[in-house]
């Protein structure tokens, strides 16, 4: 689990905001993005929808480890825009997701500080007008079992809050659950001591998922 995040956050729906500052008019567009390309042809359709804005400043996450990070500040002075935009994603912990702010010039000088407040303030907007979630790595599991263990199953998903998928019914039952990680084995050991042993686990794969 070293190299693994446990969880963070995604952008399930992107959104907009804006706000504006001595005239000037901030505008954060944001979208959920699986690859650099992705991200890239997102800022690209920006700079089109705001093609007579002065400035289409971004910042875009990629990997559940941030492997990928960049950001621009789109000819405002070095640090103004694009690093205060990164700060917010990093901040909120979300991944795999994109930030353009786009900024009508209002007439009147905002200084670095002022921009920096500026760009931060309209980048969070735009995450809180999205559908931000959590992620968390876990277990989907296969659980078969005979049909007098299926209640104590649903019991121990149910209590835990955990969902029961794709339910089969032939000469046994099976249901494919999603675990948290760090709760995996715990979980699995108590459905094998409530089935008394007649339960069978079985790993599918590990992932990510939204519970």
């Amino acid at each position: 689990m070293d190299s693994i995040k446990e969880s963070y956050q995604v952008v399930i729906q992107g959104g907009s905001d804006e706000i504006e500052e001595k005239k000037s008019r901030f505008i954060a567009n944001v979208a959920a993005v699986k690859s650099e390309e992705e991200a890239l042809a997102f800022i690209d359709a920006m700079r089109k929808k705001y093609w007579d804005a002065r400035h289409n400043c971004y910042a875009y996450i990629i990997g559940e480890n941030a492997k990928l990070m960049r950001f621009s500040d789109d000819g405002e002075p070095s640090g103004t825009a694009g690093k205060p935009i990164l700060e917010v994603l990093q901040g909120a912990d979300v991944r795999n997701a994109v930030i353009v702010v786009t900024r009508y010039f209002g007439g009147t000088l905002l200084g670095t500080g002022g921009l920096v407040r500026a760009y931060t303030q309209a980048a969070q907007a735009g995450l809180a007008a999205s559908d931000v979630r959590t992620t968390k790595y876990g277990v989907f599991i296969k659980i078969t079992t005979d049909y007098n263990g299926i209640g104590k199953i649903q019991y121990i998903m149910g209590n835990k809050g955990f969902t029961i998928e794709e339910p089969e019914y032939t000469d046994v039952v099976s249901v494919k659950v999603k675990l948290p990680y760090e709760e995996a084995d715990a979980v699995c050991k108590e459905v094998t001591e409530a089935t008394a042993g007649k339960a069978q686990i079985e790993e599918i794969a590990k992932m990510y998922f939204i519970p």
